[in-house]
């Protein structure tokens, strides 16, 4: 069986070139519930700056359709950027439902496929039958090569700075409610033949409220082949204080594929943001890399300043674009959740 790795493709890290980037629109009142209205302020926000650089390409059912076109125009968003495909969904978390491209060069181009993994809503939490068909919808809208590895794998749940080395955590990859036929290596053997990646960075686990057992975009990231950005908390009574300690340590001891020990930038958590009673998963880490800005959510509390300023020393090339996450992380996401890039060809 060919797979992406044996044709010769990889997944390029996220700073590299974008022809689009990729959004599912939100329209269901289970994903915010009480408060899917003023999500669209934030989320009208992160498309104008997303546009500012490239394109957004975006599925929309087609009853939503006047309503989001609307909203672009309220927004004075330039909707010769915006592509709209017509498409049910489920719910608003592209990175995970979303198509993962992958690239290869050829003496004609660059290439790029798709990589059709199964979604099932984080271990069947929620409804995801239309999430489920979104990238293979998308294949066939770009005439794209598609492969389906036939094993159930989110965006948010891997980083990787396209030069082979992958991070992720032991609490969702290795979740019972994902794969629970597959070892530890056999999973690492699917991230090499999908993704091309030649070594993998277990961390442990992620933060508190996140009901995606995990996932790595809240609290690891790269922000180049090898600096490493990675969450930390201050307060030692927050339940986050611990496993973000472990996951520090973790990242002090790694080395590289060259040998070379990365860059490690810690990155504070915000305050706490609860709601109905409820922890909620906010993180600075969950930014977004456009062509030229990092859009970073922020929560209203004093430690949004210094995470911009420690961000903006991490991408000096790009603008950092701070906008109001607390309704969207209601929803247990933000802007990387939101969001799936498609590099250029």
């Amino acid at each position: 069986m060919n797979t992406p790795f044996k044709d010769g493709y990889h997944f390029p890290a996220e700073w590299e070139p974008h022809e689009a980037t990729w959004l599912t629109y939100p329209h269901s009142n289970d994903s915010f519930p009480g408060k899917l209205e003023s999500v669209y302020v934030s989320y009208m926000r992160f498309i104008e700056e997303i546009t500012k650089s490239e394109k957004v390409r975006i599925n929309v059912p087609a009853i939503f359709k006047d309503k989001f076109v609307d909203q672009l125009h309220q927004a004075n968003i330039n909707n010769s950027q915006v592509e709209i495909f017509e498409r049910e969904s489920n719910d608003v978390w592209c990175r995970d439902h979303g198509p993962a491209f992958v690239v290869k060069d050829t003496p004609a181009g660059r290439k790029k496929a798709i990589v059709d993994w199964d979604f099932n809503a984080w271990g069947g939490k929620y409804p995801h039958d239309e999430d489920n068909l979104i990238a293979g919808a998308i294949a066939e809208d770009l005439s794209l090569p598609l492969y389906r590895p036939g094993i159930v794998m989110e965006g948010g749940s891997v980083e990787m700075n396209g030069q082979g080395t992958l991070i992720t955590t032991k609490a969702c990859l290795l979740h019972p409610n994902r794969n629970p036929h597959l070892s530890r290596q056999q999973i690492e053997q699917y991230l090499h033949d999908y993704y091309g990646v030649q070594q993998v960075l277990w961390l442990n686990d992620g933060i508190d409220g996140d009901d995606t057992d995990g996932h790595v975009d809240d609290v690891t990231r790269f922000a180049n082949v090898d600096t490493i950005i990675t969450a930390v908390e201050t307060n030692r009574n927050d339940v986050n204080y611990k496993p973000l300690q472990e996951n520090l340590r973790t990242l002090l001891h790694i080395r590289l594929l060259n040998g070379r020990q990365p860059d490690i930038v810690e990155l504070p958590m915000p305050a706490p943001v609860i709601y109905n009673g409820q922890r909620l998963p906010a993180s600075y880490s969950n930014f977004y890399i456009a062509n030229d800005a990092v859009i970073v959510p922020t929560f209203r509390c004093p430690q949004d300043d210094p995470a911009m300023q420690i961000l903006s020393g991490c991408f000096a090339n790009r603008r950092i674009v701070g906008i109001d996450s607390t309704d969207i992380v209601w929803g247990f996401g933000s802007f990387h959740c939101l969001s799936q890039q498609e590099p250029v060809s």
